[in-house]
């Protein structure tokens, strides 16, 4: 298995136990972030349930982008990086506004957060790779 898979996996079991999209995902690269479990789940708290609560972006891309951010070298721009995983998880997931991932307006979910926090890390994991 691939540590793309791996990682997957293992964001998705987090997400089962904390309940928080976007602290699944920072909690899934801990062992990277040099933060403790304590100080990531308090990084990601806010972002639970979409910024804003359903509003805006969903809280596992989110947590993407700040593991992108805190895995950079020193001093390296990550802006196109950043826009490179948010085409990334829209094209799997079908958005990145938590509202419309799960269909408050329309009635119809495009998708779970479960899946969510698994497209959020396979899209890390690819956009790193290049």
């Amino acid at each position: 298995m691939s540590e793309k898979e791996e990682r997957a996996q293992r964001a998705v079991a987090i997400k089962r136990m904390v309940g928080n999209c976007c602290v699944a995902v920072l909690l899934t690269y801990a062992d990277r972030l040099g933060m403790s479990e304590t100080q990531l789940r308090k990084l990601g708290a806010p972002f639970g349930v979409g910024m804003g609560g359903f509003e805006a972006t969903c809280g596992a891309v989110c947590g993407a982008q700040m593991v992108l951010g805190m895995t950079a070298p020193d001093g390296r721009p990550v802006i196109r990086d950043a826009k490179g995983l948010v085409e990334k998880f829209r094209a799997k997931a079908g958005a990145i506004r938590c509202r419309d991932l799960k269909g408050i307006d329309t009635g119809v979910m495009l998708c779970s957060c479960e899946n969510c926090v698994k497209y959020a890390v396979e899209s890390l994991e690819e956009q790193r790779q290049g």
